[in-house]
């Protein structure tokens, strides 16, 4: 768990991507309004995490689950967060199984198309 109250923010950088993408470029943001959309961003997930635990512990889990957090957001009527996340999660694992069913290299790939070749010395010789 946390020690301090501050452990539990957003890394700052994070946070001004994320506001940075979301308005045009023309718009500057304050210091103080950084400090203050970072604060609201981490009690959010805070709150999320709160309800989404509970939900786990209901299904006797330790384990959240995405469902877990999709059921959260819908208790907490963040309606309008289900649908997109549930997009990201449908990709995430998408792309999950798209890594673990990836062929093995053949040792020729894995030696960048060379073949080991064995030294004289090494071989044994039929008698």
């Amino acid at each position: 768990m946390a020690e301090k109250l501050e452990d539990l923010n957003l890394p700052n950088a994070s946070v001004l991507k994320i506001i940075k993408e979301a308005l045009p470029e023309s718009v500057n943001i304050g210091k103080d309004a950084r400090s203050a959309l970072s604060r609201a961003a981490s009690v959010f997930i805070l709150y999320i995490t709160s309800q989404a635990s509970n939900e786990a512990q209901k299904a006797n889990r330790k384990t959240l689950v995405g469902q877990d957090v999709i059921t959260a957001l819908e208790e907490l009527e963040f309606d309008s967060f289900v649908e997109p996340l549930q997009e990201v999660l449908k990709e995430f694992k998408d792309s999950k199984g798209k890594k673990a069913s990836k062929p093995k290299k053949s040792n020729e790939e894995e030696n960048g198309g060379k073949e080991e070749v064995e030294d004289e010395n090494d071989q044994e010789e039929d008698v």
